[in-house]
């Protein structure tokens, strides 16, 4: 008897640890997850916040960057997604805008979401979307076709090196949010 009430005593101390560590490493995700944004530029709400904010008063008439626009979809025939012009020469500091354009080919209402990314990697602090169909999930009625805009501002202080940028999309159907939206 008494090695059935240390083995459950051990048991019990280990699940307490289990879930302590469980609960040691949810709390850490928090940091870690700025981190990663910080990193990879996506999804960080300060960034979004400061984006929204961001007005163009000091501009380099004297250097031009070119930013190539690119779209793409994972799944073949239920979209069309492309950008409305693929490359734009811009005067860092300066509000552009340009767009995309969507049309729901999937025969239902749906929803989609288009997930962003600046290349090179390390022109993405550089790169600053005012105002963005990114930034929410986007509703489509069946058959809808749509112009979506971008504003951006390429930041004065991106390194001389880069003279080149790439935006580019990948636009995802997700029906399952659908009947959330419909209210």
């Amino acid at each position: 008897m008494n090695d059935r009430a240390d083995s459950n005593r051990r048991l019990t101390l280990r699940l307490l640890g289990f879930a302590a560590g469980a609960f040691a490493f949810g709390f850490a995700l928090v940091p870690l997850y700025d981190v990663l944004c910080d990193i990879t530029g996506v999804g960080n709400p300060k960034d979004l916040l400061r984006a929204s904010t961001v007005q163009a008063v000091e501009h380099d008439d004297s250097r031009l960057v070119t930013v190539e626009f690119v779209a793409d979809l994972p799944s073949v025939g239920n979209w069309e997604f492309r950008p409305v012009v693929t490359e734009m020469k811009v005067h860092p500091g300066r509000l552009y805008e340009v767009d995309y354009f969507a049309h729901n080919l999937t025969g239902r209402d749906t929803v989609a979401q288009a997930v962003p990314n600046i290349a090179p990697s390390k022109a993405t602090g550089y790169f600053r979307k005012t105002e963005c169909f990114c930034f929410v999930p986007q509703k489509f009625a069946k058959g809808e076709q749509r112009v979506m805009p971008v504003r951006f501002v390429v930041d004065p202080n991106l390194p001389k090196s880069l003279d080149r940028l790439t935006l580019s999309y990948v636009f995802y159907d997700n029906s399952t949010r659908v009947a959330a939206l419909k209210d």
